[in-house]
C-alpha cells in the first residue's frame, strides 16, 4: 500500500493533472512539485499554458498561491494524490503521482 508521503515526508514529484474549471470545462496536464521543508513550489502545464505557484504544506493540507484571488487548496490523500479546489471552491483539481 502506498504511503501518504514519500519516506522523507515530501510530496515532491511529477503528477498527472485532471480538473474542472468554473465554467465546467474539463482539463488535463502535468504538474511538477518541488518541496523544501514545509514550503512548496508548483508548476502546472495545462495545454500550452504554464502556471506557477508557491505555498506551504501543513499536515495533509497544501495551500498554493498562484496569483489568483483564491489559492488552490489540496488535501494529500492516502494514495499520495492531491485533491483540491480553486476559485473559492468552485473549480476542482486532482493531481495523481506519475
Amino acid at each position: 500500500m502506498p504511503q501518504i508521503l514519500a519516506a522523507d515526508g515530501s510530496i515532491a514529484g511529477t503528477y498527472s493533472v485532471q480538473g474542472r474549471n468554473v465554467e465546467g470545462q474539463i482539463y488535463d496536464g502535468v504538474a511538477t512539485v518541488a518541496q523544501d521543508d514545509s514550503f512548496v513550489n508548483f508548476e502546472w502545464r495545462i495545454g500550452t499554458q504554464v502556471i506557477n505557484g508557491a505555498g506551504s504544506i501543513d499536515g495533509k493540507v497544501v495551500t498554493v498561491d498562484w496569483g489568483s484571488e483564491f489559492p488552490v487548496v489540496y488535501v494529500v490523500m492516502a494514495n499520495r494524490s492531491l485533491h483540491g479546489t480553486w476559485a473559492d471552491g468552485l473549480a476542482l483539481d486532482r493531481l495523481t503521482p506519475q
